[in-house]
């Protein structure tokens, strides 16, 4: 139920739409209040009405509030602090059982300050998609994806179990079942519905726009329907699910300027890859991203959700469309109601969010790309913002082998095969990922490809682990209808699962013999894989040099087999009549893909697939579980446990005091992801985690990922810092997951240990960007878990900064000019942080080093709690304390 706020300015309305009445907070009757907004940013038209629809007399949202929006296209620079509420939450399982867990936690601690356990309860509407939990352990045979399923119910039904229980037992929470697809490619497809309604205490139905926060980064892809969403840490989630508001300034909007058309055989793929090289330079972390301009009517709804999914890569908070006619030819295809989109133009249109190609908004900053520019691309090796021209692919890796890895491009035999393996061999070939598995264009093109290969006779290589893992069930249907995926099993491409897969890091393991070859010597092998992410470590720990593609080049690759040719001007292979068979022999044209879609791609397959999204195949209907007020926690459970975040917890906060002779546990240069932070891939034998699963009876074959385990502290503790290629530059030259104890080096778990023993807080001190990547509420989790109060940084990714103030750990930002380095911070320093107790938003902080010799000196950082909100989540020790008190007071 919407609540109804006080609308001071006056300006609910109705429309009527088909024959039935919607109540509106109408834009037109609030610039009658506040002045013109016809050139605010659409994005920021979403957030004005979210404001008008909330203002309750300045209690949380105000009339300055609301005329800050219209007067930020005056000065269109970050402003002052809002309150929003997003209108649902959507979960992916690797995230969702902490979130989970840590409701039914705040259910038994509420019990025991004497609050109501019903309180604990999403007040808006939850979606969780069980996801990224289906591993590629079976592939290139027709019933991989049926032995896929069965281990994967086999590895997790204890997780499934869980989650089913909170389906039954939390209010506006509703879990969809494994094998259906990626979470934001069915929160596209069915869940999201541009315009959403609720009814109101008064008994009115409401329309408003459809916007979410996501446990998972790539949530933006929605933005590509005209829905406004972002990624947020669970923490973060939860409170929202809890009705609190998401705590946020007045974002910054860059204005990406769209001309032209795609060239012949340039793909949205590399429209992206692109974009985020250009808007990675730009610079848009913490700001939201719209595009607009004349381009956008060559685009595809499924092109658009491309470039808004990749949001993270840029770094922005989202990367937002307004609603045309191609949003509505997209809802229609996809099964939604007539009624529905009907009211979605009419709102559209009344609203000002319809495309007005004659009106430019007023942006922070604007860049422009002519799309008759772009040309094939991959990104890699190692980071996805580092686009590499197709021509140049074989340079750049060349070049790293050399001058990184320290190599010579020797060939070594593989036991018991007729093969050898060297360095830039492709050993992954996958098309994965929700970035591009929910564009038709992009799938078909690689069907179309597996199509002239196969009748050429082409294969993969020997070595090459190739796997399709859709995104959505319906993929299957058109795929088939069209006569494609016969090809694309001939060539090793059969479907493996309905999830993220590698991309996430579910790549399952290599063949033992080539696993074996590489590791026994040094071999620099490859992957290419259509996802969204290629950090070090992330997708297979076998492989080294990972690369971004199309889904095509992934088909292209696999026939290829290395990336240390050009791709253009020599032979994918060889044919079965002995031919030299070339990229350009088996690349479809425009024609043929846009021919084959229309007719393959129809509105029944939607509309069938998801009649019954929450059902589930056999295995999830034969888990038999109950809902109950409290879940009755295992014991001896490795996956889900009760955590300690509300132990000992009372009504009144403990009081935040000085941080006082902190020993840093790390020091880590640039880019540190939230993959280093914490892994979502597998578990080492010998790493704390791996020693502790063996302790409680765990064999090795069923350790599982870091990511399926996030249901358990004790192993995510123990996972935090142990990336197999995190380099602490307090251990040098050392790989993985190391510290420093005076003398003595070990694992950061055992080291944070130590400290913790000896009641010594820590910090974690690192460079530019940190925190990058996945909305990952375990790398802030974890950091608390071991004990550091601190992290200080040149500079914060935005989602990574906010978990770690929902955990209560201080984000401190070096000054301008100031780093590690300059400072001459090491493993011997303690760090002393003033003025804790008293915290403003942004505010300087003294940070006193004393060495090893015990001399001191003393450097200023930037406070990175940023908001008001954030203080008080602060001193409370996290959000989740925060909103625990407030429930139950």
């Amino acid at each position: 139920m919407t609540q109804v706020g006080k609308d001071t300015l006056g300006t609910r309305s109705t429309m009527n739409v088909g024959g039935k009445d919607f109540a509106y907070y109408s834009l037109a009757k609030a610039a009658e209040k506040i002045g013109d907004i016809s050139r605010l940013p659409f994005s920021m038209k979403v957030l004005l009405e979210n404001l008008l629809r909330f203002e309750d007399g300045g209690f949380t949202v105000s009339t300055n509030d609301i005329q800050a929006i219209a007067d930020w296209q005056k000065n269109p620079v970050t402003g002052d602090e809002i309150q929003y509420r997003p209108a649902r939450v959507l979960l992916q399982d690797f995230t969702g059982v902490p979130c989970v867990v840590d409701l039914a936690a705040m259910r038994d601690a509420i019990a025991t300050l004497g609050g109501d356990t019903s309180k604990i309860n999403p007040l808006v509407p939850v979606n969780l998609v069980i996801d990224h939990s289906v591993m590629v352990d079976e592939f290139g045979h027709p019933k991989a994806f049926e032995q896929n399923v069965e281990i994967e119910y086999q590895r997790n039904l204890e997780r499934y179990d869980f989650l089913k229980w909170g389906s039954k037992s939390l209010a506006n929470f509703y879990a969809v079942p494994p094998g259906t697809g990626i979470c934001h490619q069915v929160n596209l497809e069915n869940i999201a519905q541009t315009v959403w309604t609720s009814t109101d205490q008064n008994g009115a139905t409401v329309a408003y726009p459809d916007t979410c926060v996501g446990t998972d980064s790539h949530t933006t892809m929605i933005n590509g329907l005209g829905v406004l969403g972002w990624g947020v840490g669970g923490i973060e989630a939860e409170a929202a699910m809890l009705g609190q508001p998401v705590s946020m300034l007045i974002p910054e909007v860059v204005g990406f300027k769209l001309t032209g058309e795609l060239k012949e055989g340039v793909t949205a793929t590399d429209l992206v890859l692109t974009c985020t090289q250009m808007l990675r330079a730009h610079g848009v972390v913490g700001r939201f991203v719209e595009y607009f301009g004349p381009g956008l009517a060559s685009l595809s709804l499924a092109d658009r959700a491309t470039l808004a999914n990749m949001a993270p890569e840029y770094g922005a908070t989202c990367g937002f469309f307004g609603i045309d006619g191609k949003t509505l030819d997209y809802l229609r295809l996809t099964g939604r109601e007539e009624d529905q989109i009907a009211l979605v133009e009419a709102y559209a249109r009344e609203q000002g969010f319809w495309i007005d190609p004659s009106v430019e908004p007023v942006f922070s900053s604007t860049l422009e790309l002519d799309l008759g520019t772009v040309v094939p691309s991959l990104a890699g090796p190692k980071r996805p913002q580092d686009k590499v021209v197709l021509t140049e692919v074989d340079d750049v890796f060349n070049a790293d082998l050399g001058e990184v890895y320290k190599k010579t491009n020797a060939r070594v035999p593989v036991g018991g095969k007729d093969h050898d393996i060297g360095d830039g061999d492709v050993v992954i070939a996958a098309i994965t990922s929700c970035t591009n598995t929910s564009n038709p264009g992009v799938l078909v093109a690689a069907g179309l490809v597996a199509k002239k290969a196969d009748e050429l006779g082409l294969k993969p290589k020997p070595w090459v682990k190739t796997s399709l893992a859709p995104g959505s069930q319906v993929v299957t249907d058109y795929l088939e209808k069209a006569g494609l995926q016969k090809h694309l099993d001939n060539v090793g491409f059969n479907l493996v699962g309905y999830g993220c897969t590698t991309c996430i890091g579910n790549s399952g393991p290599l063949a033992e013999p080539i696993s074996k070859a590489i590791n026994e010597n040094n071999i620099v092998a490859a992957s290419v894989i259509s996802g969204n992410r290629n950090f070090e470590g992330r997708v297979s720990p076998d492989v080294r040099a990972n690369f971004l593609a199309s889904p095509p080049l992934v088909v292209a690759y696999a026939l290829k087999g290395t990336v240390t040719e050009d791709f253009t001007t020599t032979p994918i292979g060889q044919g079965k009549d002995g031919q030299d068979v070339y990229l350009k022999d088996i690349w479809p044209t425009n024609l043929e893909v846009a021919t084959v879609m229309s007719g393959a791609v129809d509105r029944q397959m939607f509309q069938a697939r998801y009649a019954d999204v929450y059902k589930g195949d056999k295995h999830w209907q034969a888990i038999n579980v109950t809902g109950s007020e409290t879940y009755s926690w295992r014991a001896g459970s490795t996956y889900v446990a009760n955590p300690p975040y509300f132990e000992g917890m009372s009504m009144t906060p403990a009081a935040v005091g000085d941080i006082i002779d902190a020993k840093p546990l790390a020091i880590l240069g640039d880019s540190i992801t939230t993959d280093h932070i914490s892994p979502a891939g597998s578990i080492k034998a010998d790493s704390p985690a791996g020693k502790w699963l063996m302790e409680h009876q765990v064999a090795k074959e069923d350790f599982n990922s870091y990511g399926s385990r996030r249901g358990h502290h004790e192993v995510m503790m123990r996972g935090t810092f142990a990336n197999i290629r995190i380099k602490n530059e307090m251990v040098p030259g050392i790989e993985g997951g190391m510290s420093r104890y005076g003398d003595e080096v070990a694992a950061i778990y055992d080291v944070a240990m130590k400290h913790k023993a000896n009641g010594t807080p820590m910090v974690v001190v690192a460079g530019k960007e940190y925190g990058t990547g996945s909305s990952r509420d375990w790398a802030a989790k974890g950091t608390n878990l071991l004990g550091v109060r601190a992290v200080i940084v040149e500079s914060f990714e935005r989602i990574h900064r906010s978990n770690l103030v929902g955990m209560g750990v201080l984000p401190l930002q070096f000054k301008e000019g100031e780093t590690r380095q300059t400072l001459g911070l090491t493993g011997d320093d303690s760090f002393t942080i003033k003025g804790v107790a008293n915290l403003q938003p942004r505010q300087d902080v003294e940070v006193e080093v004393t060495r090893k010799d015990g001399s001191t000196f003393s450097f200023t950082a930037l406070c990175r709690i940023d908001t008001a909100n954030e203080v008080e989540y602060f001193m409370n020790g996290g959000i989740l304390q925060y909103v625990l008190r407030k429930l139950a007071s």
